[in-house]
């Protein structure tokens, strides 16, 4: 692969995102630590908040730059879909921490999202692609509005929280559906 091809926008954005979902989550779940000593705790969770805009942004604008520029990699066609799994991972963990959002949502869209990483793995070992569904792309913005919604508290989190399991698990069965059809299996 050309070093043009590795380092172009979209796999710059997606590499920020990588970095920046180990940062919020610091916000998150170190909030007694020495060094957010005197900062109020609503502070950091703004500063986490902050962080995870910024990185749902960058989700936006490398597909789109890579979309309309014709810079789409194999480098970041893994990129991507990890960054986001590591972007909704952090959130979801360290609102978990927090008690501010349910183990058992957690645990359902954490389930959803390895079983189907697996999947998409298996399916291209056989050559197969099965991109991101229309449903799958729906289910990642709920899931990033949830996390903001519950990152600052504001009302309607818990229940846009559930929306997104639903439609997490939702998306999930279009994945397996989709997947058995190209095998032939159904």
């Amino acid at each position: 692969m050309a070093q043009s091809q590795i380092f172009n926008i979209p796999n710059i954005l997606a590499f920020t995102r990588l970095l920046l979902a180990p940062l919020m989550f610091l916000f998150l779940v170190n909030q007694d630590a020495a060094i957010f000593e005197g900062i109020h705790h609503s502070w950091l969770n703004y500063f986490a908040a902050f962080i995870f805009v910024v990185a749902s942004a960058t989700d936006f604008f490398d597909g789109y730059v890579a979309r309309t520029f014709n810079q789409i990699t194999t480098l970041g066609a893994i990129l991507d879909p990890l960054a986001d799994k590591m972007l909704t991972l952090a959130g979801f963990l360290g609102l978990m921490m927090l008690g501010s959002a349910s183990p058992w949502a957690i645990f359902l869209i954490l389930t959803r999202e390895l079983f189907i990483t697996g999947l998409r793995v298996s399916a291209m070992s056989q050559g197969m692609d099965i991109s991101a569904s229309w449903m799958g792309k729906v289910k990642t913005v709920v899931q990033m509005i949830a996390i903001g919604f519950l990152l600052m508290q504001w009302p309607g989190g818990t229940l846009l929280l559930w929306i997104a399991v639903a439609l997490t698990l939702y998306s999930g069965y279009e994945y397996v559906k989709h997947f058995f059809q190209k095998t032939s299996v159904l």
